[in-house]
């Protein structure tokens, strides 16, 4: 599997958790919509999509079914989201 797109979209208010929303491509031909780049307590992470459930609890809609995935799925977001970052403050 290789990620093959990812784009992003940050959020206007800075000061909040959620940092961005992105869509990655999986291969050139599958996408996923509404991963989340979420500001933890001591670092970003890469929360994957969920809904709202009857009950009330959040379930994931996606997600990668073992570590190494979900590790390689978080690195290429995040590093896309390291780079657009940087290029949005050097032309601040």
């Amino acid at each position: 599997m290789e990620i093959t797109e990812v784009r992003l979209h940050f959020m206007r208010e800075e000061k909040q958790r959620l940092k961005a929303t992105a869509s990655i491509t999986i291969d050139n031909c599958f996408v996923v919509h509404d991963l989340r780049v979420v500001e933890g307590d001591d670092e970003l992470f890469v929360a994957m999509p969920n809904k709202r459930g009857s009950s009330g609890e959040y379930r994931d809609i996606a997600h990668p079914i073992n570590n190494e995935t979900r590790d390689y799925i978080a690195k290429i977001v995040l590093e896309k989201y390291k780079e657009e970052r940087a290029k949005v403050t050097a032309s601040e």
